[in-house]
C-alpha cells in the first residue's frame, strides 16, 4: 500500500513538471527586408529588443533579404535594421504573440511613413518634411565624406613625414604624398604647408641648379597659399575661444610666415623675407630670437653694401635682446663688423665699436661652435698688420 502511495506521489510531480514546461509558450518572426529601390537586402542585422524585460534577439537576412526565428518571447519589441554598420530603419511597439508574425520591412515605405508622422507632429507639408529630410541626409552625407577624406589626407601627411624623417630622407616619396593630400583638400592650409616645407628642405639637397631653384620657387609659391588660407580661416573663425587656443593659432601662423621668408630668399626676394621673418616675429614673441636670427642670416648672405650690414647688425641686436645666449647671433653682428673696419696708415685694422666684444662673446658662449675658427681668426687679425697680399698664399722663401 505504501509503495503504491509513493508511486502516485511520483506520478503527480512529473505531471506537474510537465504542466509547467506547457505553460512556457514562444512565439516567432520571419520577414524580408527591401531597399529604397525595391531590392531586397542580404546581410543585414535585424534586431528586436523586448521593451518590457530588454531580452535582445539579433538575427541576419540571407541572401535573399529573408529573416526568420523561434523562440521569441511575446511582447512589444523595438525592430531595429542595420546595414554595414549603420541604422538604416527603427520601429517601436511592433507586437510579438504567439503565433508566427510576418513583419516585411520596406525602407521605402518605412520612410514614407515617418515623414507623414513627423509632418502630422510639426504641422508641415509631407513635401516639406521630405525635403528637410533630404537636406539633413545630404548634410550627413558630406560630414561622412568629409571625415573619410579627413582620414585618407592624415594618412598620406603621417606618410609624407615619416619619409621626411629617413635617414636619408626620401623626398621625391614625400612629396608625393604630400601632393597627393593637397589633391585632395586643396582648401587645407595645413597640407600646402606640409608640400612646401618638404620643397624648401629639398631645394637644399639638389646638387643641379635648375632644380634647386625649381623646388625653392614650388616652396615660395606652396608657402604663399598655406599663408593665405590661413589668414583666411582665422578671420572667419573669429577669435579664438580662450588665450592659449588663441596664441596657437598665432605660433602656427608665425612658423608659415618663417618658412615662407626662407623660400622667398632663396628666390630673390630678399625685402619680401624681411618683412616676412618680423611678421612671425611679431605673432610669436616667444620664438622671437629664432626668427630675428633668421631674418639676420638672410641679410648676413647678401654681403651686400653698408646699408644690408647695418641692418643685419640690428637684426642681431634683436636676436640678442629677444635671447642674449644666442651665440650664433654674437658671431654674426662681429662678423658683419669685421667686414666694416678700415685700414689705418700703419697697415693695421680699426674695426668698428663692438667688433671684439660681439666675437669674444660668441667664443664665451659657444668656445668649439661651427664659427669658433673663424672667430679666432678675426680676433687675431685684429692685432696683426695687414699687408698687400693680406688673405693670399705668399711665395715659398725655402730653396729646392
Amino acid at each position: 500500500m505504501k509503495g503504491l502511495i509513493s508511486k502516485v506521489v511520483l506520478l503527480a510531480v512529473v505531471c506537474v513538471s510537465l504542466g509547467g514546461l506547457a505553460a512556457a509558450q514562444y512565439g516567432s518572426v520571419r520577414g524580408k527586408v527591401v531597399d529604397m529601390q525595391g531590392n531586397t537586402i542580404g546581410g543585414a542585422q535585424v534586431t528586436w529588443k523586448n521593451q518590457n524585460n530588454g531580452r535582445t534577439y539579433n538575427l541576419k537576412t540571407n541572401k535573399k533579404g529573408e529573416f526568420f526565428s523561434l523562440g521569441i518571447d511575446p511582447g512589444d519589441y523595438t525592430v531595429t535594421v542595420t546595414q554595414d554598420g549603420k541604422v538604416v530603419d527603427e520601429s517601436k511597439g511592433v507586437h510579438v504573440g504567439l503565433d508566427e508574425l510576418v513583419y516585411n520591412i520596406d525602407l521605402k515605405q518605412a520612410q514614407q511613413q515617418s515623414i507623414q508622422q513627423t509632418a502630422k507632429k510639426q504641422g508641415m507639408s509631407a513635401e516639406q518634411v521630405k525635403e528637410a529630410q533630404q537636406k539633413q541626409q545630404e548634410e550627413l552625407n558630406k560630414a561622412q565624406a568629409f571625415n573619410a577624406n579627413v582620414k585618407a589626407v592624415n594618412d598620406k601627411l603621417n606618410a609624407g613625414a615619416a619619409m621626411m624623417k629617413a635617414t636619408p630622407p626620401d623626398y621625391k616619396g614625400a612629396l608625393q604624398n604630400f601632393q597627393e593630400a593637397k589633391d585632395m583638400m586643396p582648401d587645407q592650409d595645413v597640407v600646402w604647408y606640409r608640400l612646401g616645407n618638404a620643397y624648401l628642405q629639398s631645394a637644399r639637397a639638389q646638387t643641379d641648379p635648375n632644380d634647386k631653384k625649381q623646388q625653392y620657387t614650388e616652396a615660395y609659391n606652396d608657402l604663399q597659399k598655406a599663408v593665405d588660407l590661413k589668414k583666411a580661416a582665422q578671420e572667419k573663425q573669429g577669435q579664438a575661444p580662450d588665450a592659449a587656443a588663441a596664441q596657437k593659432a598665432k605660433s602656427d601662423l608665425a612658423t608659415y610666415y618663417d618658412n615662407l621668408g626662407s623660400a622667398a630668399a632663396r628666390v630673390g626676394k630678399t625685402d619680401e623675407a624681411v618683412a616676412d621673418f618680423e611678421q612671425a616675429a611679431q605673432l610669436d614673441p616667444p620664438s622671437a630670437s629664432q626668427f630675428y636670427l633668421h631674418e639676420g642670416i638672410t641679410l648676413y648672405n647678401m654681403a651686400g653694401d653698408e646699408d644690408t650690414r647695418k641692418k643685419t647688425i640690428a637684426a642681431m641686436d634683436k636676436v640678442i635682446a629677444a635671447d642674449p645666449n644666442k651665440a650664433d647671433a654674437y658671431y654674426l653682428k662681429g662678423a658683419t663688423l669685421f667686414a666694416m673696419s678700415t685700414q689705418k696708415s700703419d697697415g693695421t685694422l680699426s674695426p668698428p665699436e663692438g667688433t671684439t666684444e660681439s666675437l669674444q662673446k660668441y667664443l664665451a658662449l659657444d668656445p668649439t661652435g661651427g664659427y669658433a675658427e673663424q672667430a679666432k681668426g678675426m680676433l687675431q687679425a685684429l692685432n696683426q698688420k695687414i699687408e698687400s697680399s693680406y688673405g693670399t698664399t705668399k711665395p715659398s722663401t725655402k730653396k729646392k
